[in-house]
């Protein structure tokens, strides 16, 4: 899979940018806030449809456009994928409500017709590199399943749309058992939103086991090639609901016991939520909310056998960061067949020449992939000759050789 054209109306700082994209490495040279990173955001929000650096869609029109009561933020990509031509098109319009307010709304297109994002997601696919993205491994627990969340949502097909029913079914549910808390009422109200809970739950959950234990494999052996054999890197699953149920009277295993999950059905999984939900009811009706599900999972990463989250270094996280994006890289070509775009922001900037020197090497293995840099001396030489050169400042983007 690679990118052939990109094209961006009143998205971000560019009124208007468009460009024939080559296939092969990129460079993209500027100095801070010329528009770099927005290049690789706008790349990345195909395959997403969201943004790491906004919470809001509104966030990403042009600020002068957006001054206006009507907006609309045009991002257009043609690609290729498995020999086929692709354009795929989203608009994010803001458009009047009432006598001063306004709404956000989105709309995708896939070859000129419309899809939703459920159905689109994983047609284009790439992974993105931000340093900000350290929160996936130092961050909450939300950081981490919001990062699952996108990565299997581009490799299994039905997985986003599982994600999405769960939760429309887990608001629903938590609203009755706030009613039930507050106002009483038979518990028994609750069966049709726990089959459903349990229902999009397993799928869920069999997915993240499959995934993280892929990805945990490649992970570990990118990263024992950018520390040098000296640090091993494990990723710990820990959902909030455990297929896995400790023999009676064993205690709680410690995190850094291998547990293996792999193997299970999706029915015994979710069988066996259903009934823990059925468990839980009266505690759950106390609580006024839902206690266990895959929104309360959580991962740990682990090097050495020690939390990178609460003991590792800034340069140990930044590493097993990057191995485990270049682990996506390899598990997405695995499940979809396809190489996805890789996007990188200013990725060597802390890292020593040895592990500069690797992670280039690593990167043969990528069709295509683009770099933002302030600092063409941070490549070595001869990768430099054989990538294209973007010049970005003030907006505007100037290809050169």
């Amino acid at each position: 899979m690679h990118l052939t054209h990109l094209s961006l109306t009143q998205f971000r700082a560019y009124t208007r940018l468009d460009l024939d994209v080559p296939r092969r490495n990129i460079l993209v040279v500027g100095d801070n806030a010329q528009g770099k990173t927005t290049i690789l955001e706008a790349i990345y929000f195909f395959a997403a449809f969201t943004s790491f650096h906004t919470s809001s869609d509104r966030q990403l029109l042009n600020f002068y456009a957006a001054q206006e009561p009507l907006a609309v933020a045009r991002l257009v990509a043609d690609f290729d994928r498995s020999g086929k031509h692709h354009r795929m098109e989203v608009r994010l319009i803001q458009e009047p409500v009432g006598p001063a307010g306004s709404r956000m709304r989105k709309e995708i297109l896939v070859d000129g017709v419309k899809r939703s994002a459920q159905d689109a997601l994983g047609l284009f696919n790439a992974v993105i590199f931000l340093p900000q993205m350290m929160v996936i491994i130092d961050g909450g627990p939300d950081e981490r399943r919001r990062y699952l969340n996108i990565a299997i949502s581009q490799a299994m097909p039905g997985y986003a749309r599982a994600l999405s029913e769960y939760h429309q079914a887990l608001i629903q549910r938590n609203a009755l058992l706030k009613q039930l808390s507050e106002r009483g009422g038979a518990g028994d109200q609750l069966i049709y939103w726990d089959e459903i809970l349990a229902e999009r739950g397993s799928q869920i959950i069999h997915a993240r086991i499959a995934a993280i234990q892929e990805i945990e494999m490649l992970a570990a052996e990118y990263h024992e090639k950018l520390t040098r054999l000296e640090e091993i890197l494990r990723l710990v699953y820990k959902p909030a609901y455990d297929p896995v149920r400790p023999v009676n009277g064993q205690i709680s295993l410690p995190i850094q016991t291998t547990i293996q999950r792999d193997g299970i059905p999706m029915g015994q999984i979710r069988e066996g939520f259903l009934e823990q939900l059925k468990v839980l009811r009266s505690e759950e009706i106390r609580r006024g909310m839902t206690t266990i599900g895959p929104h309360r999972d959580e991962m740990r990463f682990l090097s050495n056998g020690r939390d990178l989250s609460d003991f590792g270094s800034r340069g140990q996280i930044r590493t097993a960061l990057l191995a485990l994006k270049l682990a996506e890289v390899k598990w997405l070509k695995q499940r979809t067949g396809q190489n996805p775009v890789l996007l990188l922001d200013e990725i060597l900037a802390e890292l020593d020449v040895r592990r500069r020197l690797d992670l280039l090497e690593t990167l043969g293995e990528v069709d295509q992939a683009m770099f933002t840099t302030t600092d063409l001396n941070l490549f070595d030489p001869s990768f430099v000759k054989q990538c294209s050169i973007w010049v970005v400042a003030d907006g505007q983007v100037n290809q050169e050789t």
